[in-house]
């Protein structure tokens, strides 16, 4: 086409837009939009996207009119590729992901067990990169298992409950626990370190009133005769001698040199503590117990303890107030009085509930005068109660919420004031120089991200090119880029920082030289999709996203994607990517902040044909059918919108979202679930879901079979089934799961689950060797539109010896489904060699982080004594994806190579992603003797 051609073919592309929101600009008049969302979107740098009014420090929300003069581009503005970056990663980022990974594990190992609980915090940091939330929970439950003091256990239980988000439960509370003893706040207050029973079930705890010997000091009563305290204008009649036994001082005002040790009357009205007090000092005195008091009366003993060193009497009190302490309101008040009398177990029972009511709480007054200056820490600190822990988890709920507010500065800067360990001053470094750079403060940014490089962390380095360039020193940070790639070990994400900074060509080069070598980077493939949009390429760029968008969903992309489809006037499609969107993130604003997505989504349908509910079951069907998980999760959308209180609908939502490894969203959507429920049973079913997810599978057991007992349905039958499953089944409890499956299906449901239950069914009957069964249940399946049924009939065919039809079963799957990666997979086990690498290259392009199909051709390789191109074959998948799996079999391959240091490094980085595979154990314990 030529040049005319395309200004003109572009000028009509941008009119088309405009000419929407003109037609559609009148419905939206006076409409003002809500606070922008922190959230990951493509231009998320833009921070303040609505001007300040001089005469006013509110907002101007813009409206749709305004909008439209913006850009003659389109109305909003597309990205442009001279201003569109990737956000910097937050985390460590390890130049030796796998040293690193092996070294922590040997000081795991070189250590005693009471002291590794800060070392899981430093997995928690290195793993963080890999983004998978398990692995950093169990990170997080290591570190709790293993923690000695008080402290430790309040801030690893109070950020466990806060991964898990159970604030979002109907009628939970910030002391609701999870029924074990990792989570629970009551047993964190407890002394004592006890790392087999952390995953028990904890108990509830009697007030500890700590009865001490009786033999204390004194063994009667008559010791010492009566003492008579005065307090105003009454008497409180003591043992002189249990008194004295408090504490030195008092022992000597009794009994030493003072006057008071001669008088029988003692005036203490100038003490500081009521009659009622001295009342209770007296009765601890005589029993080392309480009774019930109030708090403002075990206030007063402390306050006595701190006046006369009564250290036993502190210690009661002190811990007798924190078992008291429920509530929020009563933390906020009683922190000041606990930090004034340095109550320590008092200090650390009130941050417990603060720290769980995160992130709720974060911008209260007083919990932000509890945490965030440097005085602040500084009297923590005199309680024992600060820590780099302590920082750590509220500077990641800070930055989670709002990374450029105040607050995640200061909390950052008191995290680095607590940073005693190389790693944990380049965290905090480097968290700093993040923060700082999306504040624009770029001379301050680059000064910490330097601090960051020196404690050891290379990948600041980023940060300081960033923070150059954004001074205009685009050569400088081009050198720094380039002398990192000629330094290191070329990774994805140095080419795709110095396309940042290369001109013409070469930007386009570094691009693509990212994916080449890191092929999960969103990055790139926007990248290249907007410069396709630049040239008017809109299909292409669909095209070029729909790459990533088939194995990687994230909101930005779907964004991205929306906006082109609008762009062509395929107003449905680009519904349903802002509606999979709004299911990720309910609170998105696109347009770089200009416009809630959901009103979008209104604008947009007033150009569609309007979907009844019987439309929307159908197309339901139809995307399930296909495996279009995307296209599912925007039907489901447009039902709930209509009919938000629908729990299933919500169920059904957190499956998809599973599927598309977005766990965060699933659990969000199986509470909602949970909380919409209208009755008891179905309630009973999706608490059971949320436990079985979260590794309580025998909780979750307890659920159906409660739920079973109030009303049999097909919900509580499947979850029951699904849970015994699970274990490794023996040929009674086959049996017995293929009952409870029979049963599920007697019950009242759609096709889409009965269709999910069928397959599982299938699977049993394939465990059993019932073959022929098995072949019925995926039938069945299939005739009611579960595709994913032809898996497992391909694999009835497989046992059956009969490889023609497996493939052929696999080829129907892959026509049907959008997401056809698996598929290509699974297929390439039922043809030859050549076959099978043509599917697995196949799966490799549709979804480079499957594991397998690098797995496959590397035993192929070693097959064919191509030993250094097998480890080569795992090494490019290994850099951007340290699966377990991979390491094991490399560390397999190196052990055969004879080249027995690299055989341990690859078992020891294995083991710290999972310390109890028995593969890796015995590799490991062999390469050990072999290395030695």
């Amino acid at each position: 086409m030529s040049r005319e051609g395309k200004e003109e073919s572009g000028n009509i592309w941008k009119s088309r837009f405009a000419s929407l929101i003109l037609q559609l600009s009148h419905t939206m008049r006076g409409f003002k939009l809500k606070d922008r969302c922190k959230t990951t979107q493509v231009h998320a740098y833009n921070t303040n996207p609505f001007p300040i009014s001089p005469t006013s420090s509110k907002l101007q929300y813009p409206t749709i009119n305004s909008i439209l003069s913006e850009s003659p581009f389109l109305p909003y503005g597309l990205p442009k590729t001279h201003s569109f970056e990737p956000p910097l990663d937050l985390s460590l980022k390890s130049l030796d992901f796998v040293q690193s990974l092996a070294d922590l594990y040997r000081k795991l190992q070189m250590t005693q067990d009471f002291n590794k609980s800060l070392l899981y915090l430093e997995q928690y940091a290195l793993l963080y990169t890999l983004g998978d939330p398990k692995l950093l929970r169990r990170c997080l439950q290591s570190a709790r298992q293993h923690a000695v003091d008080v402290h430790s256990k309040v801030v690893l239980s109070a950020w466990l409950r806060f991964e898990r988000r159970e604030d979002e439960l109907v009628g939970s509370s910030a002391f609701d626990c999870i029924g074990r003893v990792l989570e629970c706040p009551k047993t964190a207050l407890l002394h004592g370190y006890d790392p087999k029973s952390v995953f028990d079930h904890c108990q509830s705890h009697p007030p500890p009133n700590q009865i001490s010997d009786a033999n204390n000091f004194l063994t009667s009563e008559n010791d010492g005769g009566i003492i008579h305290f005065c307090i105003h204008n009454q008497e409180v009649n003591c043992i002189r001698g249990r008194i004295a036994a408090l504490s030195a001082p008092l022992k000597s005002m009794l009994y030493g040199d003072f006057i008071e040790s001669d008088k029988e009357k003692i005036d203490f009205t100038h003490i500081g503590i009521s009659v009622d007090g001295m009342r209770a000092v007296d009765s601890f005195s005589r029993t080392r117990r309480f009774d019930s008091y109030p708090p403002n009366i075990l206030l007063e003993l402390l306050s006595f303890a701190n006046r006369f060193c009564c250290e036993e009497l502190k210690s009661a009190s002190d811990s007798y107030l924190a078992s008291l302490v429920s509530d929020i309101d009563e933390a906020l008040i009683l922190i000041d009085y606990a930090l004034d009398e340095r109550a320590p177990l008092l200090v650390a029972s009130c941050l417990q509930l603060m720290l769980r009511e995160l992130p709720g709480y974060l911008y209260n007054p007083k919990v932000l005068n509890t945490f965030c200056s440097s005085e602040a820490r500084e009297r923590l600190a005199t309680v024992g109660q600060t820590s780099f822990l302590l920082y750590y988890f509220l500077s990641q709920v800070a930055i989670e919420d709002n990374m450029m507010s105040k607050v995640t500065l200061m909390l950052l800067e008191r995290l680095k004031e607590c940073a005693t360990e190389r790693w944990q001053k380049a965290l905090a470094m480097h968290q700093l120089g993040c923060v700082l750079l999306q504040r624009k403060d770029y001379k301050e940014a680059q000064r910490y991200f330097e601090m960051a490089i020196e404690a050891g962390h290379v990948y600041s380095v980023v940060g300081v090119a960033r923070a150059k360039f954004k001074q205009g020193q685009r050569f400088l940070a081009f050198e720094l880029i380039n002398g990192i790639i000629s330094e290191y070990t070329p990774m994805g994400w140095m080419y795709q920082e110095r396309s940042l900074y290369s001109l013409g060509k070469q930007k386009i080069l570094d691009v693509n030289d990212a994916t080449r070598l890191d092929p999960a980077l969103s990055f790139p493939y926007k990248y290249r999709a907007i410069v396709m949009v630049e040239e008017n390429q809109i299909e292409a760029a669909i095209a070029e996203i729909n790459r990533i968008v088939g194995f990687k969903v994230s909101p930005d992309c779907l964004e991205l994607r929306a906006w082109c489809f609008i762009a062509l006037e395929d107003y449905q499609s680009a519904i349903r990517d802002i509606r999979a969107l709004l299911t990720l993130e309910p609170n998105y604003v696109m347009f770089r902040g200009k416009m809630r997505a959901d009103h979008l989504v209104e604008l947009l349908s007033l150009h569609v044909q309007p979907w009844s509910p019987a439309d929307c079951w159908m197309q339901l069907y139809d995307q399930w059918s296909s495996v279009d998980d995307i296209g599912s999760l925007a039907v489901i959308h447009q039902m709930l919108i209509n009919d938000p209180g629908r729990s299933i609908l919500r169920f059904r939502q957190s499956l998809l979202l599973l599927r598309l490894n977005c766990q965060k969203a699933a659990m969000r959507s199986l509470r909602l679930a949970r909380n919409h429920s209208t009755s008891t049973y179905e309630r009973l079913v999706y608490e059971g879901w949320i436990l079985y997810d979260t590794g309580h599978r025998e909780e979750a057991l307890a659920k159906a079979e409660e739920s079973i007992s109030l009303q049999r349905s097909f919900e509580a039958f499947f979850l029951k089934a699904y849970a015994l499953a699970d274990a490794t089944l023996d040929s009674e409890s086959s049996s017995y799961v293929i009952q409870l499956l029979e049963e599920a299906l007697k019950c009242p449901s759609d096709g889409l689950r009965k269709g999910q239950a069928l397959n599982n069914l299938g699977s049993i009957y394939v465990d059993c060797n019932k073959l022929d069964l098995a072949a019925d249940c995926y039938v069945r399946a299939l005739e009611i539109k579960h595709t994913r049924a032809h898996q497992g009939l391909a694999r009835v065919y497989h046992l059956k010896s009969d490889q023609k039809s497996a493939y052929e079963e696999m080829t129907k799957l892959i026509d049907k489904a959008r997401n056809k990666a698996s598929a290509y997979e699974k297929r390439s086990e039922y043809c030859d060699r050549d076959m099978a690498n043509g599917d697995l290259s196949m799966a490799s392009i549709l979804d480079p982080l499957r594991t397998y199909p690098y797995r496959y051709r590397a035993a192929v390789l070693m097959d064919d004594q191509r030993e250094t191109e097998a480890v080569e074959e795992l090494t490019r998948a290994i850099s951007f994806k340290p699966d377990l799996q991979m390491l094991n079999l490399r560390a397999a391959f190196h052990e055969s190579m004879t080249d027995f240091s690299r055989a341990l490094q690859d078992s020891e980085a294995a083991l710290c992603l999972d310390p109890n595979h028995k593969d890796t154990l015995d590799l490991y314990s062999r390469t050990r003797l072999k290395n030695t």
